[in-house]
């Protein structure tokens, strides 16, 4: 058995108390206070393997670097790890889905997305420093605590970083319950599509109004036109509002729009396709917000050969691991925008993320964990 895989064994039971605490520290984006509480936990957590450092977010949680102490003094370069501390669910549902280790699972609110895999990347680089493993790059991991609500303070701070990094490895969750690496992502935006009308009575000046749901029905037929599947670029109209009565003929109306891109250059194509709409009634004016996000991470030679040193480490521990791409985002995207090379999808293998039946596999844990030591040894 690979030592990297041995020493993870030993440490799971410690890795799975770890995770317990960590899930149980619940961190809704939207609650500074609890998001800060479990900075403080992760800093303490760590405190015999990385020093902290601390950046305030004017909105949000306190984001987190920490810089790791591992054998060997003549480092050239960083090894960056991204997570992020915020989850989906809010104050109180640990009661109705609390953290259990059941079935051959751990579950339990964020366990999967993504604070097992801040857990793995703690482990990771207690295994390096107890073997005596000096790696050739410093390592660093950052937690921010907004990604789930679109990264607006920390996207900053995470490229700030990255362009001082030789490589980024996101500890998201992997795809599927055989954990595939995420090589691309799709870039993701939204757009509000804005619609004035003019109201009147709907029986007795029919004539005299211009709705304002009308025009935008006619907006969003030819918004969902924009899907181009072969592109990998696709268009949802996801919310709509309008109107005040049945009996007055509506005034206002809205679409939110979530968009998906895999190429950088067709995002610029999209949002001139919005910017240049035009109303279908004249009587109607319209307005359009909004637009990319997050940036496709595009597979690219760097990242493919990142994930070829993680299937071959992968093979040495036993486990074959594949790459795939998906449609959602992660602060990788920013990353790998910048050319740096980025391997997403490092963190547990489970599924059920944003859902009820959030969870991990127990019997993932070791090799996953062995195979970030591999990466920060080997990179």
């Amino acid at each position: 058995m690979h030592p990297y895989l041995r020493y993870a064994l030993e440490k799971k039971a410690e890795s799975i108390d770890c995770i317990r605490r960590f899930v149980e520290c619940e961190t809704p984006s939207d609650s500074p206070a609890d998001v800060n509480r479990f900075v403080d936990l992760l800093t303490e957590s760590a405190r015999d393997i990385a020093t902290p450092k601390t950046f305030r977010s004017p909105t949000h949680g306190r984001h987190l670097r920490l810089d790791f102490k591992l054998p060997g003094r003549r480092k050239k370069g960083r090894i960056l790890g991204i997570g992020h501390s915020d989850t989906v669910w809010p104050l109180g549902t640990l009661k109705i889905m609390p953290f259990r280790n059941h079935k051959g699972r751990l579950w339990g609110p964020g366990v999967f997305d993504l604070k097992a895999g801040i857990v793995f990347f703690l482990y990771a680089a207690r295994c390096l420093r107890d073997l005596d493993v000096a790696p050739a790059k410093n390592v660093s991991l950052l937690v921010v605590s907004d990604e789930e609500i679109g990264s607006k303070t920390s996207r900053a701070l995470t490229e700030a970083e990255a362009k001082q990094t030789d490589c980024v490895l996101v500890l998201e969750p992997g795809t599927g319950l055989d954990g595939k690496l995420k090589t691309s992502r799709k870039g993701v935006g939204g757009y509000i599509v804005s619609v004035e009308g003019k109201a009147a009575h709907a029986g007795v000046d029919f004539n005299q109004g211009a709705s304002a749901i009308v025009e935008l029905a006619r907006q969003i037929d030819k918004i969902a036109g924009f899907t181009d599947l072969a592109r990998g670029t696709t268009i949802n109209p996801g919310i709509i509002a309008g109107g005040t009565r049945p009996n007055v003929i509506a005034a206002k109306a809205h679409v939110h729009v979530d968009v998906r891109v895999a190429h950088m250059k067709d995002a610029a194509t999209l949002d001139r396709k919005f910017r240049t709409l035009r109303p279908f009634d004249k009587r109607c004016s319209l307005q359009v917000e909004g637009g990319l996000n997050r940036p496709p991470m595009e597979r690219t030679k760097a990242i493919v050969g990142l994930f070829q040193k993680a299937r071959q480490f992968a093979n040495e521990l036993g486990v074959h691991v594949e790459e795939t791409s998906t449609g959602g985002g992660s602060d990788g995207n920013f990353t790998a925008a910048l050319g740096v090379p980025t391997l997403d999808g490092l963190g547990a293998v489970g599924e059920g993320a944003h859902a009820l039946h959030e969870s991990i596999l127990i019997d993932r844990i070791a090799d996953r964990t062995a195979l970030l030591a591999g990466l920060l040894a080997g990179l």
